[in-house]
């Protein structure tokens, strides 16, 4: 049938044509506005920056911060395309480093993915609580009374299996990767987490073997930690430790008296220190202290279960890194005059 110019189906049909023009038109147009939105910058970055999104944030609330930061120019134009690829509740919290020329489709991709700033922090060994919640309160990852709470925390100590005062001891001295936004809670189960990794079947047989806990193999090596930085000597300082507790006799140790008075102490030890009551002070206690007194490492924890066969029962500091060890109290006496008071 052939249609009439001035008919009403001709008319019809010119304008159903001309509609499916203007829609393919419009799709061609909108294509190509949604193309060049995911593929360019959608913001006025001329530096890097960083943005962190804190755990619970709303979408919006992030949107926000990004518009601020010129990552962004609209929130709307960022809240439509995120909605249409599953963007809104799936951002993870943390900091993040965006770079100037980013394509929308680079950021949105980011804040799903979680891919922030990961900060290095090494634990020395023999670092106690106290040094640990400085250098995260330093680094900005943690506030370090939150901290220092939580370390004393006997829920999250129930939680986490530990047993003792506080999670001095349990906070394995290694190196991490935190971000921020990570709390307290998560960071030290992270590091009790990897304590538990590092005491292996072998050491926990050990420990039976010697008649101990591990609780006490840990209180035992926090303290040869603090006394040696030699990894020779260790096992050596293990045994005059072991040595001690099997006669009865008091460790008497320098670094238990500074521990119990850590929070007053001015670096300099008196002899009327060594008289102070405290339940660490092994000057003035029997066996081994209330809890450890640092957080030692695998080298300190391996010397505590497997000491050096030695029949030592003294030692003295030779002032240059090393120890002089010896048999009698005689002996100790004169080494300790030509080693440390023959100095003063």
């Amino acid at each position: 049938m052939e249609l009439k110019e001035n008919s009403s189906d001709y008319v019809k049909l010119k304008m159903a044509l001309s509609i499916s023009a203007l829609l393919v038109l419009s799709l061609l147009a909108a294509s190509f506005y949604c193309y060049s939105y995911i593929n360019s910058p959608p913001g006025s970055l001329s530096a890097p920056v960083m943005v962190e999104v804190r755990q619970g944030d709303s979408f919006y609330a992030v949107a926000k911060v990004l518009k601020e930061k010129n990552v962004i120019k609209s929130i709307r134009k960022f809240y439509l395309y995120s909605k249409l690829n599953d963007g809104l509740y799936s951002i993870k919290a943390g900091e993040y480093r965006f770079e100037p020329k980013m394509k929308t489709s680079e950021i949105l991709s980011m804040l799903i993915k979680g891919s922030v700033i990961r900060y290095r922090v090494t634990i020395p060994e023999g670092y106690n609580i106290y040094q640990i919640a400085a250098l995260f309160q330093k680094k900005g990852l943690l506030d370090g009374q939150d901290f220092m709470d939580k370390v004393f925390d006997k829920a999250l100590m129930e939680r986490l299996g530990v047993k003792g005062v506080s999670f001095e001891g349990y906070l394995y001295p290694e190196t991490y990767f935190f971000v921020k936004g990570m709390d307290s809670d998560a960071i030290i189960s992270t590091m009790v987490s990897r304590l538990r990794a590092v005491i292996s079947a072998e050491f926990k047989s050990r420990a039976r073997e010697i008649d101990f806990t591990m609780e006490e193999v840990i209180n035992l090596a926090s303290i040869i930690e603090k006394e040696t930085g030699n990894p020779k000597e260790r096992p050596v300082i293990s045994a005059v430790f072991h040595n001690r507790l099997k006669k009865r006799m008091r460790l008497q140790t320098d670094p238990t008296v500074i521990y119990g008075m850590i929070e007053n102490f001015d670096g300099d030890l008196r002899k009327k220190d060594l008289k102070r009551k405290t339940p660490y002070n092994t000057y003035r206690i029997n066996g081994l202290p209330l809890g450890p007194i640092a957080n030692p490492g695998i080298d300190a924890i391996r010397a505590a279960l497997y000491p050096a066969d030695v029949d030592y029962y003294y030692f003295v500091s030779k002032n240059n890194g090393s120890h002089v060890f010896s048999r009698t109290l005689n002996e100790h006496n004169r080494n300790v005059w030509r080693y440390q008071k023959s100095l003063r």
